[in-house]
Protein backbone atom coordinates (compact mmCIF):
# COMPACT_ATOMS: atom_id res chain seq x y z
CA UNK A 1 0.00 0.00 0.00
CA UNK A 2 2.73 2.63 0.46
CA UNK A 3 4.96 1.21 -1.90
CA UNK A 4 1.41 2.15 -4.38
CA UNK A 5 1.03 5.83 -2.62
CA UNK A 6 5.01 6.46 -3.53
CA UNK A 7 4.42 6.44 -6.53
CA UNK A 8 1.56 8.96 -7.24
CA UNK A 9 3.23 11.90 -9.14
CA UNK A 10 1.22 14.15 -5.82
CA UNK A 11 3.17 12.36 -3.45
CA UNK A 12 7.31 13.70 -3.86
CA UNK A 13 6.19 17.43 -4.40
CA UNK A 14 4.32 17.02 -0.78
CA UNK A 15 7.06 14.94 0.15
CA UNK A 16 9.44 17.58 -0.29
CA UNK A 17 7.70 20.27 0.67
CA UNK A 18 6.78 19.04 4.03
CA UNK A 19 10.84 18.06 4.88
CA UNK A 20 11.33 21.90 3.61
CA UNK A 21 9.10 23.00 6.01
CA UNK A 22 10.27 20.99 9.26
CA UNK A 23 13.76 21.90 8.13
CA UNK A 24 12.61 25.78 8.08
CA UNK A 25 10.89 25.65 11.36
CA UNK A 26 13.49 23.67 12.79
CA UNK A 27 16.03 26.55 12.66
CA UNK A 28 13.39 29.12 13.28
CA UNK A 29 11.97 27.55 16.55
CA UNK A 30 15.66 27.14 17.07
CA UNK A 31 16.10 30.73 16.79
CA UNK A 32 13.33 31.96 19.11
CA UNK A 33 14.45 29.51 21.34
CA UNK A 34 18.39 31.01 22.14
CA UNK A 35 17.05 34.77 21.18
CA UNK A 36 15.57 34.34 24.86
CA UNK A 37 18.50 33.38 26.18
CA UNK A 38 20.82 36.03 24.23
CA UNK A 39 21.28 39.67 26.19
CA UNK A 40 21.03 42.47 23.33
CA UNK A 41 24.19 44.08 24.48
CA UNK A 42 25.84 41.01 25.21
CA UNK A 43 29.81 40.53 22.55
CA UNK A 44 27.65 37.70 20.93
CA UNK A 45 24.65 39.80 19.82
CA UNK A 46 27.23 42.64 18.56
CA UNK A 47 29.34 40.15 16.51
CA UNK A 48 25.84 38.54 15.27
CA UNK A 49 24.63 42.10 13.89
CA UNK A 50 28.42 42.95 12.70
CA UNK A 51 28.03 40.03 10.51
CA UNK A 52 24.83 40.84 9.33
CA UNK A 53 25.80 44.68 8.24
CA UNK A 54 29.29 42.96 6.58
CA UNK A 55 26.92 40.72 4.51
CA UNK A 56 24.29 43.34 3.28
CA UNK A 57 27.84 45.69 3.08
CA UNK A 58 29.05 43.07 0.68
CA UNK A 59 25.71 42.35 -1.76
CA UNK A 60 25.15 45.55 -1.87
CA UNK A 61 28.91 46.58 -3.48
CA UNK A 62 28.66 43.57 -5.51
CA UNK A 63 25.22 45.03 -6.56
CA UNK A 64 26.82 48.12 -7.82
CA UNK A 65 30.32 46.49 -9.29
CA UNK A 66 29.56 43.58 -10.53
CA UNK A 67 25.75 43.44 -11.16
CA UNK A 68 23.81 40.82 -13.13
CA UNK A 69 20.25 40.51 -14.69
CA UNK A 70 18.68 44.24 -15.80
CA UNK A 71 20.84 46.00 -13.48
CA UNK A 72 23.78 45.22 -15.65
CA UNK A 73 22.57 47.46 -18.29
CA UNK A 74 22.88 50.46 -16.23
CA UNK A 75 25.71 52.67 -15.71
CA UNK A 76 28.28 52.28 -13.11
CA UNK A 77 28.35 56.04 -12.27
CA UNK A 78 24.25 55.96 -12.10
CA UNK A 79 25.06 52.94 -9.45
CA UNK A 80 27.52 54.48 -8.03
CA UNK A 81 25.11 57.85 -8.09
CA UNK A 82 21.92 56.51 -6.18
CA UNK A 83 23.92 54.23 -4.06
CA UNK A 84 25.55 57.48 -2.70
CA UNK A 85 22.51 59.28 -2.65
CA UNK A 86 20.41 56.79 -0.62
CA UNK A 87 23.19 56.69 2.01
CA UNK A 88 23.01 60.39 2.19
CA UNK A 89 19.35 60.53 2.25
CA UNK A 90 19.81 57.52 5.07
CA UNK A 91 21.84 59.50 7.23
CA UNK A 92 19.95 62.63 6.47
CA UNK A 93 16.68 61.40 7.84
CA UNK A 94 18.05 59.81 11.29
CA UNK A 95 18.31 56.45 9.80
CA UNK A 96 15.17 55.88 8.15
CA UNK A 97 15.57 52.59 5.73
CA UNK A 98 12.57 53.62 3.43
CA UNK A 99 13.39 57.03 2.64
CA UNK A 100 16.95 55.96 1.70
CA UNK A 101 16.10 52.76 -0.21
CA UNK A 102 13.34 55.32 -2.08
CA UNK A 103 15.68 57.89 -2.61
CA UNK A 104 18.06 55.22 -4.57
CA UNK A 105 15.42 53.47 -6.40
CA UNK A 106 13.68 56.61 -7.40
CA UNK A 107 17.38 57.81 -8.36
CA UNK A 108 18.65 54.98 -10.51
CA UNK A 109 15.28 55.05 -12.43
CA UNK A 110 16.12 58.71 -13.52
CA UNK A 111 19.42 58.34 -14.13
CA UNK A 112 18.73 55.44 -16.31
CA UNK A 113 15.97 56.29 -18.55
CA UNK A 114 16.23 59.92 -18.36
CA UNK A 115 19.77 60.12 -19.50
Amino acid sequence: MIGEAMREPWVWPLMLMLVGAAATYFWRGLGVYLAGKMSPDGTLFAWVSAVAYALLAGLIARMIVMPIGPLEATAISHRVGAAVLALAVFFLTRRNMLLGVTAGCVTLILLTFVT
